[in-house]
């Protein structure tokens, strides 16, 4: 579709990380945007068509609103949304070893499948425009994106419960050939759950396909502890040695990093996804993000799934990333909302390998939000930037759109099936299981 956004307000990213705000028109052309300024110099962006005959699909008065990049979620377990306030008030391994594993044993490929439909619509409601997924199934998780005409990225959860690295290396190409949509990066569930053996097969793995590796790291200060006494070193400095990072990754919660796992994520250029509100739940700490913003390192922003945050909500995430940073160094200057909005958007998408969706620029995949200023708490414009990280809510998101396409707009969904039939379907999973 041709579509023509004017009157808007415009978030571009700048090459020092910051923001800025422009007034104008944004197109989409197909997937991409394909023009952004005034509307008076748009020349022939259409190929073979001048500007006064473009023939426009939509054309969408944005009302003085703001469009900006979609979020980036670089953390999930979306299906996880059917065990949503059905474990909570535990500690890590508790919750995970005695709550969610023997449910997820019961799950079936048809039951992921709807259940991250339920995660993809909250996920819409948020502004989040692409995940990054840890879960079974890959392949019904990445049908059940291009299906609502989502995008997600996927890694392997793979541990000593369940899979193999055969089937890591099938699911990777049968995920990364389904769509345009719909990725894989080479990734393992935790050092805790997951053998040697099985982990030097990952390594090889990805020095075979030239991946990057992604798992959880230094989540609580048991999984640290546990892990030095298998080993003598902490997860980071294990996995590294195994060879793991020779073409990048890095890991998500990382928490409880030592001095030696800081130079390591700086020196292989590694990514700390941090996950602020699922941290707080599990009482699992504070993961210490001036220090990685002080050493260079990359940091992206995830919600973790609902059974541990239990809100899909990066609004909520974003507040808690820079909030939770200025109470742990005693400093309300660190952790500014221009680089946690950074960290929510680009930040994530270049973790996730969306090098083509971080900002909005001609040439970009067109995945975009628009953002209703027209409510208290975008008022007033003072700077919007700090108005969406520190008073900005999901009530404020008035449409999303994923690769040139709307799928929620106006509180209304657009990704071909019934929210009623979805929450049924929710419903009748946790309702069999034992």
């Amino acid at each position: 579709m041709n579509i023509r956004f004017y009157n808007a307000k415009i978030l571009k990213l700048k090459e020092n990380r910051k923001f800025v705000i422009e007034t104008g028109e944004l197109w989409v052309k197909g997937d991409t945007i394909c023009y952004i300024g005034d509307g008076t110099n748009g020349g022939r962006v259409f190929e073979n068509q001048k500007e006064d005959i473009i023939i426009w699909d939509r054309e969408i008065d944005v009302c003085g609103n703001l469009l900006m990049p979609g979020f980036k979620n670089a953390h999930t377990h979306t299906a996880m949304t059917f065990l949503r306030s059905y474990a909570d008030d535990l500690p890590l391994q508790d919750w995970l070893f005695q709550q969610v594993f023997p449910r997820e044993d019961q799950l079936t490929p048809e039951d992921v499948y709807y259940l991250d439909i339920l995660g993809i619509m909250e996920y819409l409601t948020s502004g989040i425009t692409s995940n990054f997924d840890m879960y079974f199934f890959p392949p019904q998780n990445a049908k059940a994106s291009v299906d609502c005409g989502f995008r997600t990225v996927q890694t392997s959860g793979l541990n000593n419960f369940g899979g193999t690295v055969e089937l890591l290396e099938e699911n990777y190409h049968i995920v990364n050939e389904m769509s345009d949509l719909s990725s894989f990066i080479v990734g393992f569930h935790a050092e805790y759950t997951t053998s040697k053996e099985l982990m030097e097969g990952v390594a090889k793995l990805a020095q075979k396909l030239k991946s990057p590796v992604f798992m959880h790291n230094a989540e609580t200060k048991k999984e640290v502890d546990e892990c030095k006494q298998r080993w003598g070193i902490t997860p980071t400095q294990l996995t590294d040695g195994l060879g793991m990072y020779e073409y990048g990754g890095g890991g998500y919660h990382c928490v409880w990093f030592e001095e030696a796992d800081f130079e390591i994520f700086k020196k292989r250029n590694l990514t700390a996804v941090t996950n602020p509100a699922s941290n707080l739940k599990l009482a699992s700490g504070i993961a210490q993000v001036k220090r990685f913003m002080d050493e260079g390192i990359s940091l992206a922003i995830g919600t973790d799934g609902a059974a541990s945050n239990n809100c899909l909500d990066m609004f909520r995430e974003m507040f808690l990333t820079t909030g939770l940073a200025k109470v742990r160094e005693s400093d309300a200057s660190c952790v500014s909302a221009d680089s946690v909005l950074y960290m929510a958007t680009a930040g994530g998408a270049h973790a996730m390998g969306l090098d083509d969706c971080d900002r909005l620029e001609v040439g970009k995949k067109a995945d975009l939000i628009m953002i209703d200023l027209q409510q208290p708490n975008m008022q007033p414009e003072n700077n919007i930037v700090k108005n969406i990280v520190y008073s900005g809510s999901k009530q404020n998101v008035k449409m999303t759109m994923v690769n040139g396409r709307i799928l929620y707009e106006d509180a209304k969904f657009a990704i071909g099936f019934e929210p009623a039939e979805i929450y049924r379907k929710a419903n009748e999973i946790i309702g069999r299981m034992k």
